[in-house]
């Protein structure tokens, strides 16, 4: 089945790591981020990890054919030492968060220097208008990636989703894939599941030529250990209802992936209104 999706998990569990790549689960996400993180989502059911880079050697030296993605914090003083340091423990991309200029794009890059491929997570407001700023600066290895938790936040939304109905980073999107760079944005859900039905987010990844997005707590019900995930999930089973599914909406025509858009929009809207008037 062909595919044009590839699926990233957050660990920092060699275990769940090993397992996840055993799974075809194409990247496994190491994530460093600590600087103003639980600041910015403290009141959101979201990732807030403390990974290490003791953490980053353990999951490289397990992982055979899965890419080690780690991400570092925004820039600061110590970001050529981050750098370093996950590559050298065996980062294999580098992800730059909360960015929101060209200049720090391109002072990243120059300390990263070519030696691996880096993924710029474009989450807020700054770094999508400013998109075609620095996307001549990418090879065609680095992707941008488009974070919906902070860009909401950003946009002072009530709803992650609000971005994505907005169609807020569609012409980032179009003008990523005219350079022939890879994108991804947000997490999905299990099929079936999800606040908004995870049908529907996929179906914007369709419709957008998304190549990337992360398997969400939600999908994995925030397992820690490998005996916690198989015991919830099966992991294998639900992937293969994603890629069956992804292969049903690439085969449809253009005009059931926009009425899937229209219905993902009202359901988004409906949810953000609730948000609203709960707060």
């Amino acid at each position: 089945m062909s595919s044009n999706l590839n699926w990233m998990l957050i660990t920092a569990n060699p275990a769940i790591a090993k397992y996840a790549e055993t799974c075809d689960v194409q990247r496994i996400f190491v994530d460093m981020e600590t600087l103003g993180k639980y600041e910015r989502q403290k009141h959101l059911s979201a990732h807030n990890a403390t990974h290490t880079l003791d953490d980053v050697s353990a999951v490289a030296d397990v992982l055979e054919k899965a890419e080690l993605m780690v991400r570092i914090n925004p820039i600061n003083i110590n970001t050529a030492y981050e750098i370093d340091g996950a590559i050298e423990n065996g980062a294999e991309r580098i992800m730059l968060p909360m960015f929101r200029s060209a200049k720090e794009v391109h002072e990243f890059l120059k300390l990263v220097n070519g030696r691996v491929p880096v993924t710029l997570l474009a989450e807020t407001i700054q770094a999508v208008s400013r998109l075609p700023t620095y996307v001549e600066s990418l090879n065609l290895r680095d992707e941008v990636y488009f974070g919906l938790n902070d860009l909401a936040l950003d946009m002072k939304l009530s709803y992650l989703f609000e971005p994505l109905a907005a169609r807020t980073f569609e012409f980032g999107a179009k003008l990523l894939s005219d350079h022939q760079i890879d994108f991804g944005f947000g997490g999905i859900a299990r099929l079936g599941y999800g606040e908004l039905p995870s049908k529907y987010v996929l179906s914007e990844h369709v419709r957008l030529g998304s190549r990337w997005a992360i398997l969400s707590r939600a999908f994995h019900l925030n397992a820690k250990t490998l005996d916690e995930l198989t015991s919830k999930i099966n992991l294998p089973e639900e992937l293969d209802k994603l890629r069956k599914e992804e292969k049903r909406l690439q085969e449809s025509d253009d005009h059931t992936l926009e009425n899937n858009r229209k219905i993902l929009e009202k359901k988004v809207f409906e949810i953000a209104k609730e948000k609203c008037s709960d707060n």
